[in-house]
């Protein structure tokens, strides 16, 4: 017992370092764990705190889950958030580890901060401001889009009223945005590869095509399989800023925008039912964990290295 204290003791300085974050995760994500008691109760506040408000209100069990899997749109809503996520994961993967292989490829330092810092300007930008950037392409009467199909001729397009679109925007919108971030974790790994495997591969007299296939990309396995899972621990949730500002709440849209969080936001700004919007969210929460959990084993399977844990 001494000696594993001396050994903790030994540690202090790197231990201290680590206290405020140990704070932040204690008050931010394990304490608010006790708050999930909400989702199986009719919650209603009352005088006093919100542990009071908790103690006093009524258990109702399973009944405020009862809000997604008994809705007319339970199925739209599922197979959106569903689809969409997998396509991002998709897309995002493909797009990210090709921008970062060519960006590797590139001898000049200028040139690689100006394509990253141009990425990753839209990873900063809020939904709200591209919001009315989109906008500005998509207005049903000033629209760019709209001028150059009028100019041609041809009859204006109301975008906000046509679904068949949306998907095309959404899946765009949201590869642009992140892709930056992405390539950029991507290009910082293949940084990190040691030359000599690229030294041993020209000796051996490999092209620039069979180094980014031999060497690049077998030491990326285990960094896309980390985030793959991670991503696919995600897959209930969607992209809130994305789902509900670009289309503009449109109702007309929402057989092709309309998700799980969308879809719970909208039910809480209408019945006000804290429980309900609080189930919703544990329910992504638990098929998420569940999923990470599931898709991580399957890697280890294949591939101990690979896997998350």
């Amino acid at each position: 017992m001494k000696k594993k204290f001396k050994k903790i003791w030994s540690h202090k300085v790197l231990l201290l370092m680590t206290l405020p974050g140990i704070l932040w995760l204690i008050l931010f994500f394990y304490i608010p764990v006790l708050g999930n008691m909400v989702a199986f109760k009719n919650f209603k506040i009352s005088e006093g705190s919100f542990f009071q408000s908790l103690i006093e209100s009524e258990w109702v069990g399973l009944k405020n889950f009862e809000f997604l899997f008994t809705s007319s749109d339970a199925y739209i809503i599922t197979r959106n958030t569903i689809l969409y996520n997998v396509t991002f994961i998709v897309i995002n993967l493909v797009v990210a580890v090709t921008l970062a292989v060519i960006m590797s490829q590139l001898r000049s330092r200028r040139q690689i901060k100006v394509i990253q810092t141009s990425m990753l300007l839209p990873y900063f930008l809020s939904w709200v401001i591209i919001n009315f950037f989109v906008g500005a392409f998509l207005n049903p009467d000033i629209g760019l889009f709209n001028k150059m199909i009028e100019a041609g001729g041809r009859e204006m397009i109301n975008w906000y009223s046509e679904p068949k679109y949306w998907p095309f925007i959404i899946i765009f919108l949201g590869v642009w945005k992140g892709i930056g971030y992405n390539s950029i974790v991507y290009f910082a790994s293949i940084m990190g590869i040691d030359p000599t495997y690229y030294e041993a591969a020209e000796v051996d007299g490999a092209s620039k095509w069979q180094q980014i296939r031999h060497v690049t990309l077998p030491q990326l396995i285990p960094l896309i399989s980390i985030l793959t899972i991670l991503a696919v621990g995600g897959i209930f949730r969607a992209d809130f800023g994305l789902f509900y500002q670009i289309p503009r709440n449109s109702g007309a849209l929402f057989d092709v925008t309309n998700v799980l969080d969308t879809y719970i936001y909208r039910g809480l700004a209408n019945s006000g039912d804290i429980g309900m919007a609080s189930a919703a969210g544990l329910y992504q929460s638990v098929v998420g964990c569940t999923l990470v959990l599931v898709s991580n084993m399957l890697v280890r399977k294949f591939d101990e290295n690979s896997a998350l844990f």
